[in-house]
């Protein structure tokens, strides 16, 4: 009796098992078959007149058009760069950057970088009376550093990580007017609605850990200093996914059910081949009605 008991038991044990298992594969199979919507990731261009980058882009373009995305979302530094050129420089740079970005199919949607912001290093000899002064000229050329926009129930927050800091750098930071416009647009949103954060510098990376030692600190150019204060206004909200540049390699870190995925480049090191034995290429995201999956596209770029 006592053997029959224990073959039960260990029956009902395979059984519920069995079930569990089938219920997880079926949930995966849902998820992944049919995707409410895609997008293209694409940041850290540095477009110039020079080392075949509008080449290199273009291609890039060609690759984007044929796998039709819905929309693309570009990740700042457009251009390389304004804050060290002249004026005329940073003129021809973003028209070469808007000219381009015209084979494109797609709806594009912007994000200031540290490149895009004119003049505020001291090399420049930008007089910060000019009209196009420091982010003015992305505003004027491109249009706001920081807007939300809506897509299939999914509401995405592009923002403006970029702050200067002394006399001849910059700083990642949400400044306080933007913050509490974050919060206002947050008082607006729903409370299931899923979320995508789109920023330049990093609200969240391992990269001084990743390459340079598990102890070391990212300093205040490499992360946004403030981003926790920032994360936690989204506490109560349906935060899915970070998009992050600036640092021209490829992170998934997920925490609290959040993906901040940095994004690689389009540049690779800046035109000359891979950085850190990332490839030229952008990021592909599927989205479900409550979830992404995503994966890194090698667009196929060589130095030549």
């Amino acid at each position: 009796m006592k053997t029959n008991k224990n073959r039960l038991h260990g029956l009902l044990i395979l059984i519920l098992f069995t079930i569990t298992t089938v219920s997880c594969e079926k949930k995966v199979v849902d998820q992944t078959t049919k995707p409410i919507f895609s997008f293209a990731f694409i940041t850290d261009i540095h477009i110039q007149p020079e080392s075949k980058a509008v080449e290199g882009f273009s291609k890039a373009l060609n690759v984007l058009n044929q796998l039709n995305p819905d929309f693309i979302v570009t990740g700042g530094d457009l251009i390389m760069d304004a804050l060290g050129a002249s004026y005329g420089r940073a003129d021809t740079l973003y028209n070469l950057y808007l000219e381009t970005i015209k084979q494109l199919k797609s709806k594009v949607y912007n994000t200031i970088g540290n490149h895009e912001i004119y003049g505020w290093y001291l090399r420049s000899k930008a007089n910060p009376s000019h009209p196009e002064y420091g982010e003015k000229m992305f505003e004027t050329r491109i249009g706001k550093s920081y807007y939300t926009f809506d897509h299939k129930g999914w509401k995405f927050f592009i923002l403006n990580s970029i702050e200067p800091r002394g006399k001849d750098g910059y700083m990642g930071l949400i400044d306080s007017l933007q913050m509490k416009w974050v919060k206002s647009e947050l008082i607006k949103t729903d409370a299931k609605t899923p979320i995508v954060l789109v920023t330049h510098i990093p609200l969240m990376t391992i990269y001084k850990q990743r390459f340079d030692g598990s102890t070391l600190p990212n300093d205040s150019s490499l992360v946004v200093v403030n981003s926790k204060e920032l994360l936690d206004q989204f506490k109560g909200y349906n935060l899915k996914l970070v998009l992050q540049g600036h640092l021209h390699t490829v992170e998934d870190i997920y925490v609290d059910g959040i993906h901040f995925i940095t994004g690689g480049a389009i540049s690779g090191g800046w035109w000359k081949g891979p950085n850190m034995g990332y490839e030229e290429g952008f990021i592909w995201v599927d989205v479900f009605n409550d979830s992404i999956s995503w994966k890194y596209i090698d667009y196929g770029w060589e130095i030549h």
